[in-house]
């Protein structure tokens, strides 16, 4: 195959280097939530408080493997590796997990109102996307 053809367009740096601000802003978030202060949280109102309470570690967890494979992943796929597609399927799995638990197993949007769920829509929605980006980059011959 011609190096030519292997050669990344535009497109993808701005897609590659979006996905990793797009990581970096999850990563901050799970960053914010996992590690929230006693503080922060007496000053949420009770209702949010328990949800926090109640939450189990598993949730958290797959919090945690979204945000970070999503992260290593965008990293990743800066450096053009096809690795990158299995970091992004990793994510994806962390975000069903934990979206399951949030609008199925908890009131969730109950308690924060059904405008609530457009948020988590977009996030499985990208996370499918750059499952599907980097598989079709792979193809292509762009990711080694």
């Amino acid at each position: 195959m011609d190096n030519a053809v292997k050669k990344p367009s535009t497109v993808f740096w701005v897609i590659a280097v979006l996905a990793l601000l797009w990581n970096l802003v999850g990563v901050l978030s799970y960053l914010a939530d996992a590690f929230m202060s006693l503080d922060d949280l007496a000053q949420l109102p009770e209702d949010q408080q328990k949800l926090y309470a109640i939450r189990p570690a598993w949730v958290t967890g797959a919090f945690a493997i979204a945000v970070w494979a999503g992260l290593v992943g965008s990293i990743v796929l800066l450096l053009r590796k096809k690795w990158a597609k299995t970091l992004f399927i990793i994510s994806f799995l962390g975000v069903i997990v934990q979206n399951v638990y949030q609008f199925f197993l908890s009131n969730t949007f109950e308690v924060f109102g059904k405008s609530a769920m457009i948020f988590p829509v977009i996030i499985i929605i990208i996370s499918i996307l750059l499952v599907l980006y980097s598989k079709k980059l792979h193809e292509k011959g762009i990711l080694s």
